[in-house]
């Protein structure tokens, strides 16, 4: 069994080479399955940027005074207002200079994970990114890059599986609108089927302390990411990862009840990351803390 510490090191190894170039100290960031997404705030510079991974940048703040350039087309002066997205497709070198202090939220999505993305919710794995101009405005994906904000800068630990989810989402949100493939296709109305739901919950009850992806469960559930979590929220009334989080958290409190080990390995066992992001968590859903849980014995 990997332990917490060999987990975390293969995870901070996976981001730094999604997020390989920006500095570790511009923010926090999350890889998920699909591919990782950040938070970053920078001091007046510039930067080249070349990635195997397609890029979707939207400033979460006015930054006036940016210049950039997308392959080798030429440069574009313009003034930066929040929501303002910039996509990069993989493998195409861009550069930008801004003249103030800018934050940022980023999106990566892996070229075959985007194409998969494209093949699920539109039925076609044609995923050719299109670039709007320099500039452009985005309401929707301002909305989407401010909750991965939030989650990314709480004081405990993101929730993998909600990251996961607002990336999938951002994902759908890039086939949409910048890549020419078209109207999403009509999804079903209503919740999970009972046969689904049964499917689902019993894997969430067996894997709940495991790393777990939305596409995982959509695929248990025969729908794309996007429909699956529209489904499972209508079903249970909480998306998947609140779900999941209470099913570790129950967990957990069962462990601390019933058992002597210690609170590390009660974190480990129920899918936390460590001691302190159980005891963050706990003491935020359940308003007490592990140690408080124990007393109760």
């Amino acid at each position: 069994m990997q332990r917490p510490g060999e987990a975390g090191t293969d995870r901070r190894r996976a981001e730094r080479r999604i997020f390989d170039g920006i500095p570790e100290s511009a923010g926090r960031r999350m890889v998920t399955s699909r591919g990782g997404a950040a938070h970053a705030v920078f001091a007046p510079g510039s930067c080249t940027f070349n990635a195997e991974h397609h890029f979707a940048s939207v400033m979460l703040k006015p930054s006036p005074g940016v210049a950039a350039s997308l392959g080798s087309g030429k440069i574009h002066e313009y003034d930066g207002n929040a929501g303002t997205i910039a996509i990069i497709p993989a493998n195409i070198a861009s550069r930008m200079t801004w003249s103030f202090a800018t934050e940022i939220t980023m999106v990566a999505l892996a070229p075959e994970t985007l194409s998969e993305l494209a093949e699920r919710e539109f039925g076609t794995g044609r995923a050719e990114l299109q670039p709007p101009p320099f500039g452009t405005v985005d309401p929707q994906a301002l909305q989407l890059a401010h909750l991965l904000k939030v989650e990314l800068t709480r004081r405990e630990a993101p929730n993998e599986l909600y990251v996961d989810s607002l990336v999938t989402m951002f994902g759908v949100h890039m086939l949409r609108n910048y890549a020419g493939v078209g109207k999403l296709p009509q999804g079903p109305k209503g919740g999970l089927s009972n046969r689904s739901a049964r499917r689902v919950q019993e894997f969430l009850e067996v894997k709940f302390s495991s790393k777990i992806s939305v596409a995982e469960l959509a695929a248990i559930s025969s729908l794309s990411p996007r429909h699956f979590i529209l489904a499972f929220t209508k079903t249970f009334g909480e998306p998947p990862h609140k779900y999941l989080l209470r099913l570790r958290l129950d967990f957990a409190e069962k462990l601390l009840l019933e058992s002597d080990l210690p609170i590390a390995e009660v974190a480990h066992l129920s899918g936390f990351s460590d001691q302190s992001h159980l005891t963050v968590t706990m003491s935020k859903y359940r308003n007490r803390t592990p140690k408080q849980v124990k007393l109760q014995r």
